[in-house]
């Protein structure tokens, strides 16, 4: 499993895909965080807070960890090295483990840069330090579940076509499907459906986001995430 995480990991920075990745994520959050004069401008906000930050991050890992992850059996199936891969001493769960360690890793590369928003938020309180680091904390690992969720997806989805760009689109949709697709449907019936919204992934990452730390929330993500990782494990055995 070792071998094809890093395998897979230094095939991401040999091409485009890892600094294309790392660059729009951070670019984006900066135009919009910093410069932008918009609802989402910091600065403007009046109050040091990073939730700005935690509601963009979602709605930009649906398009780029689809686009990380699209090409991970895609390839493999289009290539026919699929085949080769599964007469090495290696078993369809390491091979799936392997490449979604890797795609996690790269998510996580590209947050890391972010912890100067932190540094930069605690510096602007007034007074200094005046930051719910819990509600922070929370948030961050709320990204980490949810990167998660949507890589497992995202490797599912590159299953099903040997095209990247399907695989891509596919993942997007079944993303945000998930991620806001039942919030819509309480909406539709006039938000009084709660049930429905726990069977989404914005209610649960906005749960973990208040900085408490549900069992029902990461039961929900370890368990999304597995159910994805699961199919794409048989879907593999039969190819």
């Amino acid at each position: 499993m070792l071998a094809i995480l890093k395998k897979e990991f230094n095939a991401f920075f040999a091409s485009p895909i890892a600094y294309l990745v790392i660059g729009v994520f951070l670019l984006v959050n900066g135009l919009f965080l910093w410069v932008f004069k918009d609802n989402f401008n910091i600065l403007n906000a009046g109050f040091a807070d990073l939730s700005s930050f935690f509601y963009l991050a979602p709605w930009l890992f649906l398009f780029l960890i689809p686009a990380i992850t699209m090409k991970s059996f895609a390839d493999e199936f289009n290539t026919g090295t699929i085949e080769i891969l599964k007469t090495k001493p290696v078993t369809n769960w390491q091979i799936v483990l392997g490449k979604f360690l890797a795609s996690l890793l790269l998510v996580l590369i590209a947050l890391i840069p972010t912890i100067t928003y932190v540094y930069t938020i605690y510096q602007l309180g007034n007074p200094i330090g005046n930051l719910d680091f819990g509600s922070t904390f929370g948030s961050y690992l709320g990204l980490l579940f949810l990167a998660a969720t949507y890589t497992a997806i995202g490797l599912f989805t590159s299953t099903l076509s040997s095209n990247q760009i399907v695989a891509f689109i596919i993942g997007v949709f079944i993303t945000f499907c998930l991620f806001y697709g039942f919030d819509a449907i309480a909406s539709f019936f006039g938000g009084s459906s709660y049930t429905v919204q726990q069977l989404g992934i914005n209610e649960h990452f906005k749960s973990i986001s208040r900085g408490v730390i549900d069992s029902r929330d990461v039961i929900y993500f370890v368990s999304i995430t597995f159910f994805f990782l699961f199919i794409t494990k048989i879907k593999i055995s039969y190819e």
